[in-house]
């Protein structure tokens, strides 16, 4: 999972980086800093696996990781290519969701490009600029078909295209992101060959200071009503206290937190956001040799997990056998486990759920 982390210059993009990656990447006052996309893979917590590791006795636990993308900040007239706005389409269209950052707390010190803090009309400037950009991508695409289709010499899935194309450019041309319109899973798929950059699911981040007041909040409650509207996640948190907890030993920082009355980092926060937004979960192999989690969509078949792992185990997919993390817990041993009967045989139809501990078995 690639998640592109943008903004407006000096907004936080770059200190909230650091925090969640360790990346080390530049940080300054002033626009354009990061101009070629810095990134980090950053593993997720999953304290499952290291219950697993102690049960199967190995050292070895490999979690499941997230990419971030620390994007060129972003100014208005990018989709015409102004500051470094072709170089961001370019870097954004290749991340599978968005975390934009917005700057929620006043401080003289630190220069904002507009002059005030504002983050819902924040959001919208660089909401426009992708929306511009897409509305070229859709045009262009409908001038390829609009002829054929016009001329009655089209087939239906090209007439399918063409009346989602012009449903999409109303939308984009209300000022709409494509990621507010519902589709079937059928158009759905459709939709998403076209590769629209305001069709990428968002989350936004509201960036505080380390102590929350009134106007903070109150934008907080804005950006929520914003994001309601376009099926968006959002979180706050302060990337400056962020990046300094994660250079913290891990004894002060359990503290730090403590004084603070933070119950879980950023990153944490921004992961499980993620997860749901994106509709992900993890499956998890484990035994002597090393304990793994694997990152799938919600509703995989197990063959397609299987395939996660190797082509190999889709192509020659037998079976799965499935325990649940909760039951291996709490019986103590995998064997256990079969002889009380909480192992089950999974065909090509099981959905494979969040948690399920799976031992594939298949044939090439």
């Amino acid at each position: 999972m690639k998640l592109g982390v943008v903004g407006l210059p000096n907004v936080g993009k770059s200190t909230l980086f650091n925090a969640i990656t360790k990346a080390g990447a530049e940080s300054a006052n002033y626009p354009f800093c990061t101009i070629e996309p810095n990134v980090g893979v950053v593993d997720v917590a999953d304290d499952r696996l290291n219950k697993l590791a102690q049960l199967y006795n190995t050292k070895k636990i490999v979690p499941a990781q997230i990419e971030f993308v620390d994007i060129a900040g972003l100014v208005k007239g990018a989709s015409e290519g102004a500051g470094l706005g072709n170089k961001f389409l370019s870097h954004i269209r290749e991340v599978d969701a968005i975390v934009h950052v917005v700057r929620v707390f006043k401080n003289d010190k630190i220069i904002h490009v507009e002059g005030s803090i504002d983050p819902v009309r924040d959001i919208e400037t660089i909401n426009l600029e992708l929306i511009l950009s897409d509305i070229d991508s859709a045009t262009k695409r409908l001038d390829k078909i609009k002829k054929q289709v016009l001329g009655g010499g089209a087939d239906q899935a090209t007439i399918k295209e063409y009346d989602l194309l012009n449903l999409i450019l109303n939308t984009l041309k209300a000022e709409k992101p494509v990621r507010t319109l519902h589709f079937s899973e059928e158009d759905k798929k459709i939709v998403d060959g076209f590769f629209l950059i305001t069709n990428k699911p968002i989350i936004y981040v509201a960036n505080t200071s380390d102590e929350l007041d009134n106007f903070q909040l109150e934008n907080i409650q804005k950006i929520n009503k914003l994001a309601l509207s376009e099926q968006a996640e959002v979180i706050s948190l302060c990337a400056k206290t962020e990046e300094e907890l994660i250079n913290m030993p891990a004894e002060d920082r359990e503290m730090f937190m403590q004084e603070l009355n933070i119950d879980c980092s950023g990153l944490d926060k921004l992961i499980v956001a993620s997860y749901h937004l994106l509709g992900l979960i993890s499956f998890i192999t484990a035994g002597e040799k090393e304990v793994h989690a694997w990152t799938i969509r919600r509703g995989t078949l197990a063959p397609q997990a299987a395939g996660k792992i190797h082509t190999d185990f889709e192509r020659g997919f037998i079976r799965a056998d499935v325990v649940k993390y909760d039951d291996l817990i709490t019986l103590g041993d995998y064997n256990l486990c079969r002889e009380k009967g909480k192992i089950i045989s999974a065909g090509k139809d099981y959905v494979v759920q969040d948690g399920d501990i799976i031992v594939f078995k298949f044939n090439v």
